[in-house]
């Protein structure tokens, strides 16, 4: 009777909570994974300059998607479809090799999301001071950036379907513009502009490292899987709808900008865009393109604070942090994982842009590294894990997949500067010890964790996941359960 009296009370509390906290539908997951990789093509005119020309630019945002973007899309639709939980890529690494290594993912993605979360206000006044020139000094930007972010993070805490409908409205505003500037350069077009090229003053470093930060981050929405609905069929819709508006907002831009204009591919610098559009159609444009830069900034804000924090919530749920990282507003929102990455993004808010791409690059780089490995162990390790979406390829096929975005991935972090590779190992040593510092806090009983019980009563369990023949239950509960001891040792701390 007690066991029916609860099962009654949940499901009528997990009813409330569905209504009272709507899940993200398709449109607005398309526009969080937009804002996850992309926000449009601000930041990309540097890719003309580095590459010494049009050319390299053109085909890397043609090419670079087909050998990076697609496959991480695809292996981020299968393992997030099959781990529908909040945790995102800490549950794949976790459930390939290991608690140690999902938490080592979890810190590192956490880590490089913060620092690149904290150039978005930065930037915000970076265009807003073209026009308002008081941005410009520092007693101005400081209170600046505190209100900004402050605001931002008041909209993630009011719930994730509100910043769902923010990414729609503020990416149809960002990407309007170019719209109306590649239709007006079309008679001003010369196809002879797009080949130019000047091999001797190609910056192969800065060229990669822009197409890299420019393309990457598909995985990134994985850790919203949990407020996904009905994230078997809605997943693998969003990410493909993604790609193509990606490649889009990016290929349009160039082509009309570098077709259309004589212009020297040294202008091509942040914030070059705003030219093109005044030299295409007017000041009027130009106006347009600075203000969707700087609203697009904001979405940016919104999509990588969103992942962060629930990628935290995903990661107490499953007893890699204390259960307060776990607990949500009455919005269904983690408060304490927002306030926490918004202290993180206010303290790294004076770091500036190059002194932080390199080094967001580097760790993305390794963290990417391990899911390819996850997702081919798991292929190898659990054939019959439960795969509402399966890249249609066999286990060898689907390793060879893998095998052109991690030669990128190894090349970018060649291409690092020894200053970013003594910064990354003292990031990685960090996650190193805080790992067994967590594993005695929660030995020492010293702060709350979510504990066996709690898990079950959550439904969380690898081993058992791919074994579930049913799947009539809300797919968002399904994930890491923890029935089996074996699956406990593998997975709480």
């Amino acid at each position: 009777m007690g066991g029916n009296k609860n099962a009654v009370l949940n499901n009528d509390r997990n009813s409330s909570d569905k209504k009272s906290n709507p899940k993200l539908t398709l449109l607005p997951l398309i526009a969080l994974i937009f804002y996850e990789v992309s926000g449009g093509p601000f930041g990309v005119e540097d890719s003309v300059r580095s590459g010494g020309g049009a050319l390299l630019s053109l085909l890397g945002f043609l090419i670079f998607p087909l050998f990076w973007s697609i496959p991480e899309a695809l292996i981020t639709a299968e393992l997030a479809t099959s781990f529908p939980e909040n945790g995102g890529y800490v549950v794949w690494i976790s459930s390939a090799f290991g608690p140690f290594w999902g938490f080592q993912e979890g810190f590192w993605k956490w880590f490089s999301g913060v620092m690149d979360n904290a150039l978005y206000p930065v930037l915000f006044l970076d265009y807003l001071k073209h026009s308002l020139p008081i941005f410009d000094q520092l007693y101005a930007r400081i209170p600046a950036v505190l209100a900004i972010t402050v605001l931002l993070t008041y909209l993630n805490y009011r719930g994730l379907h509100i910043v769902g409908t923010s990414a729609v409205v503020l990416a149809s505003f960002s990407l309007l513009p170019f719209v109306v500037m590649g239709l007006l350069s079309i008679p001003k077009i010369r196809p002879k502009r797009w080949v130019s090229i000047d091999f001797k003053k190609v910056e192969w470093r800065g060229y990669f490292n822009s197409m890299f930060w420019n393309l990457n981050y598909w995985d990134k929405a994985s850790t919203l899987a949990g407020e996904v609905e009905d994230p078997s069929r809605t997943f693998p819709k969003a990410l493909y709808g993604a790609v193509i508006l990606v490649m889009c907002s990016y290929l349009i831009p160039l082509l009309a900008g570098t077709g259309s204009l004589e212009s020297d591919y040294r202008d091509w610098t942040d914030g070059y865009f705003a030219e093109v559009g005044m030299l295409i159609g007017g000041s009027w444009l130009k106006w347009w393109i600075q203000a969707a830069s700087a609203l697009s900034n904001l979405g940016l804000f919104e999509a990588e604070m969103s992942s962060d924090a629930f990628q935290l919530l995903g990661m107490s749920e499953i007893g890699m942090l204390p259960s307060v990282f776990a607990s949500r507003s009455k919005y269904g929102t983690p408060t304490i994982s927002i306030l926490c990455s918004a202290t993180g993004v206010i303290f790294l808010s004076w770091m500036s842009f190059q002194e932080i791409l390199e080094l967001l690059n580097f760790l993305y780089a390794i963290g990417m590294l391990f899911e390819f490995a996850a997702f081919i162990k798991l292929r190898i390790k659990k054939p019959d894990l439960h795969r509402p979406y399966k890249v249609p390829l066999k286990t060898f096929s689907a390793a060879m997949l893998c095998l052109p975005p991690a030669f990128l991935l190894v090349l970018v972090m060649c291409l690092a500067s020894v200053r970013t590779f003594l910064v990354t190992g003292l990031v990685l040593l960090l996650g190193f010890v805080l790992y067994p510092a967590i594993i005695h806090m929660k030995n020492k009983n010293w702060v709350h964790f979510i504990s066996d019980r709690d898990a079950n009563a959550h439904d969380h369990d690898v081993e058992d996941h791919e074994n579930l023949t049913v799947h009539a239950v809300d797919e968002t509960e399904v994930g890491l359960l923890s029935d089996s001891s074996k699956s406990k040792n593998e997975l709480e701390i």
